[in-house]
């Protein structure tokens, strides 16, 4: 419903990749865009450890199923402490490269207190510049990974909930309350 609303040009997903070999092709066929994939670490034990159990095999299918339905430009995010020499940083700059995949590092964000770093490889964090719309997956849209502020298109509808967001995007992003976890980069 949100690919067939007037004036979206670009319609992207941030997923952990679970599920994608299941969904791809659905979701391309639903006129998804784009498609980024979590991705914090290329060694198995490290990326379960890191994700509390999952299983990276599944993330790396749900990659080749992305491909398989046609999604161009597949992005890895890669969260990082620091910087992208981290050893698990490096190792999925080795598999981006590889596979021919972009890769952005971001920096851990601390909501809360409002704490984040612009994106590396990528446009995200810079305030000034950012049009983008953040849609939880219980239906909810946020005008900034930053506020509290949000609408629900199930309550609302997708248009008025998208405009309602529109509207009350803020100049820069402060703090927030919500689970990040429950919202992509």
């Amino acid at each position: 419903m949100l690919a067939e609303i007037p004036g979206i040009r670009d319609l992207a997903m941030t997923t952990n990749g679970t599920l994608l070999d299941r969904y791809a092709a659905d979701l391309r066929a639903a006129g998804l865009m784009r498609v980024n994939v979590s991705m914090d670490s290329a060694f198995p034990e490290r990326f379960a450890e890191i994700t509390r159990g999952g299983k990276l095999d599944k993330v790396l299918e749900g990659i080749a199923a992305a491909r398989a339905a046609g999604f161009e430009g597949i992005k890895l995010n890669c969260v990082i402490e620091n910087s992208p020499d981290e050893e698990d940083a490096r190792s999925v700059a080795r598999f981006g490269a590889a596979e021919g995949l972009e890769v952005r590092y971001i920096h851990r964000m601390h909501t809360e207190q409002g704490i984040f770093q612009p994106v590396i490889g990528g446009e995200g964090g810079h305030c000034a510049s950012c049009n983008r719309l953040r849609l939880t997956a219980n239906g909810l849209v946020y005008p900034c990974l930053f506020s509290n502020q949000s609408w629900s298109v199930r309550q609302l509808g997708a248009r008025e909930a998208l405009l309602a967001a529109v509207a009350a995007k803020p100049e820069s992003g402060q703090t927030s309350h919500h689970r990040f976890s429950q919202m992509g980069g």
